[in-house]
């Protein structure tokens, strides 16, 4: 896939080793703003476009979920691939690599470097390029959770989110429990990481919880294993982002799905 104009490479950025050292430590770190307004214009108009099913993109390949109504997890759409109707109300769209201009974003160099620090000189796929959206008045609670999935053979490391709108506590910004990536596994027979009820409550205490606040454009580097959660949005504007999983390419799962290289 070729990137198109619009998706220009922004002015490259290093990771110090102090920072790395705090990720290290915190399992997060905040690389402030990565995208010039030009390109994050042009995101959020692509994703808005995508939404409403005027992209020039093939919808058969896209996993794409509808909000919930209520605001409860287990009422969120069915997630499955195609378009579902033309509205901003999704809250999740998947397999963004399709994208040409998605595509580009996630493929620039600082995103390369923090792959390479984390899994040294080897071919990176991405798990999943997803756009995570909580529209405005709406989105669902996102439960207490760890980002690892028992369906492969070795668990992802990173995340790197992007906000494409202004991230606030008010809208359902990430809450994190900083360190707990150091605690291993909290939950490992849940296939996807989730905490129970009972270990959300002794873990994500409110004195713990930080509340990852961004502007527009900013970006955040996770470790999978963090524990984070995020609320529903109670303002008027929507909290869009495109969150990038980076793996291993040699990362096998048990359905013999086969991931996108993203850094070969």
């Amino acid at each position: 896939m070729a990137a198109t104009a619009t998706a220009a490479i922004h002015e490259p950025r290093t990771i110090t080793d102090t920072q790395w050292q705090q990720y290290q430590r915190d399992g997060y770190l905040k690389l402030g703003k990565v995208l010039s307004d030009t390109d994050l214009c042009a995101l959020q108009q692509r994703i808005d476009d995508i939404m409403l099913g005027k992209a020039h993109v093939d919808y058969s390949r896209l996993l794409m979920q509808l909000d919930s109504e209520t605001g409860k997890y287990e009422d969120a759409g069915e997630q499955s691939k195609g378009h579902k109707g033309a509205t901003l109300n999704y809250r999740k769209i998947q397999e963004l690599e399709q994208d040409d201009l998605f595509l580009a974003y996630m493929s620039r160099p600082i995103f390369r470097e923090i792959c390479r620090r984390t899994y040294g000189d080897t071919a990176i796929a991405s798990f999943r390029a997803m756009f995570m959206n909580k529209p405005a008045r709406k989105g669902t609670f996102l439960p207490w959770h760890q980002d690892r999935w028992t369906y492969l053979n070795q668990d992802p490391q990173i995340t790197l989110w992007t906000a494409l709108d202004p991230a606030t506590r008010a809208n359902g910004c990430v809450q994190i429990i900083p360190a707990s990536h150091t605690q291993g596994l909290i939950n490992p027979s849940h296939p996807s990481g989730f905490l129970t009820p009972e270990q959300a409550a002794a873990r994500a205490t409110p004195d713990r919880t930080v509340y990852l606040e961004l502007a527009a454009g900013e970006v955040a580097l996770l470790h999978n294993h963090l524990l984070h959660a995020s609320d529903v949005n109670t303002t008027d504007i929507p909290r869009r982002a495109f969150s990038v999983c980076y793996m291993r390419a040699d990362t096998q799962a048990m359905s013999g799905e086969r991931y996108y290289t993203v850094f070969p």
